[in-house]
């Protein structure tokens, strides 16, 4: 039973029948798919610092956005890595995808390096976003990772897939 139905989400109520024949309900939260992108050139990468409402404070991560309708996740990445870092890439590549919190949502997040970075005349930042650009070297957000400055999950994962 839909119980919420929002711009980009929608939240459910189900019953789930477990292994052992009984059922409990459930709640589920459906946003639609996702990408985030790790922009890096040599040793540099570009992360944002963007404040969030939802824990109340500022953070550093990569790049991210929800795909539109009828867009594919590659479309998504350039996009959105151009509405958040002002920057184009020449080279997108995917690197697998995500689930963000599979005990109560179906949110996937698909993952990009992106290289070949360039400014980009297209850049319009969407206006209730508050995004500061940061550039910073691989060994450095290694540390930030390890420090507990970048506390972003797909953040860390793309760290993971793309600086291994």
């Amino acid at each position: 039973m839909e119980i919420y139905r929002g711009k980009r989400m929608v939240i459910e109520k189900t019953n789930v029948f477990l292994p052992s024949g009984g059922s409990k309900e459930r709640i589920v939260v459906r946003p639609g798919k996702a990408v985030a992108i790790l922009p890096c050139d040599g040793d540099e990468c570009v992360l944002i610092r963007q404040y969030r409402h939802a824990i109340g404070r500022w953070i550093y991560e990569a790049p991210a956005g929800t795909m539109d309708a009828g867009e594919i996740p590659e479309e998504t990445a350039r996009r959105e890595l151009i509405e958040e870092t002002g920057m184009a890439a020449t080279m997108i590549e995917p690197k697998g995808c995500i689930y963000t919190t599979p005990g109560y949502t179906d949110e996937v997040i698909y993952l990009f390096g992106a290289s070949g970075l360039a400014p980009s005349d297209a850049h319009t930042p969407d206006e209730d976003e508050m995004i500061e650009v940061v550039h910073v070297s691989r060994d450095e957000m290694h540390r930030m990772i390890e420090d507990g400055r970048i506390v972003d999950a797909k953040t860390i994962c793309l760290a993971y897939r793309c600086l291994r």
